[in-house]
């Protein structure tokens, strides 16, 4: 189990530190080379803009923009990558498209970058996991990306200049969206762990949901039953012999009499 986390945390770590990566690489390039590449973003509802949906979260618009959107991103891949590990790769890259797509669907026709987007997807997706999923570790998850992340709500309302709003606010509904498309997908390491908030007379009782043969259980019940029903019958004959020699004393005092 130690070597599995282990390997786990690396993975986390490596996928965390190259989402990052990336995107410095690039802005310190276009930097270095004096590149505009505002016109890589999404541009809604123009042909020219849906390339954005795959390259508008890579650009940014200097150095303090990449730097609020880095230490989020940082925090949540790796969160995503190491205690989600099953869905990982398919709901980040689905969180990612969806929100460009919703993005290029409804948003203002101005260029849209950054990765702020995706940055409210991954918070969202963590939210709304634990409360969809309703286990330990997805509540103790989602208590901490509230507790870290609770001020970026007021980023959804457009009440800024130059920020898309737009790119929250779906991001957002997308995370809350793959959380649910998502929720039934337990991890490896919490198969059999059942959830204190699952009731057991809510499960289905199929055959191959069982260790042992339900036979077993039943057969233990009946013998059970069988015992204490034998053990009231022996009460019931004790009764019965106190009742009728308490009768008969009785009947040959009367008659002694």
């Amino acid at each position: 189990m130690a070597l599995i986390n282990s390997v786990k945390l690396q993975t986390a770590a490596y996928a965390s530190f190259i989402s990052i990566l990336v995107l410095w690489i690039i802005h310190i390039i276009a930097s270095m080379l004096g590149m505009e590449l505002g016109w890589l973003g999404i541009l809604p509802r123009h042909v020219v803009g849906l390339k954005g949906i795959l390259f508008a979260p890579l650009i940014h618009d200097n150095f303090q923009h990449l730097f609020y959107n880095s230490m989020p991103l940082l925090v949540m891949v790796g969160m995503i990558t190491f205690f989600y590990r099953k869905v990982a790769i398919r709901s980040i890259s689905m969180m990612y498209v969806l929100t460009g797509l919703a993005v290029w669907l409804f948003a203002r026709p101005v260029f849209h970058i950054g990765a702020s987007g995706v940055v409210y997807a991954l918070v969202s997706f963590v939210f709304f996991s634990g409360l969809f999923r309703r286990n330990v570790r997805s509540i103790i998850l989602a208590l901490v990306v509230t507790m870290l992340y609770s001020g970026m709500v007021t980023g959804i309302f457009p009440n800024q200049q130059g920020i898309s709003w737009e790119s929250h606010l779906f991001g957002a509904v997308i995370g809350l969206y793959v959380a649910y498309f998502y929720k039934n997908e337990i991890e490896h390491d919490q198969m059999g762990a059942e959830s204190p908030w699952v009731r057991t007379k809510d499960l289905p009782e199929e055959e191959g949901q069982f260790f042992f043969d339900r036979e077993t259980f039943e057969k233990t019940r009946a013998e059970r039953r069988a015992e204490i029903e034998r053990l009231r019958e022996i009460e019931r004959q004790q009764a019965d012999n106190v009742r009728i020699t308490w009768t008969s004393d009785r009947t040959d005092n009367n008659h002694t009499s």
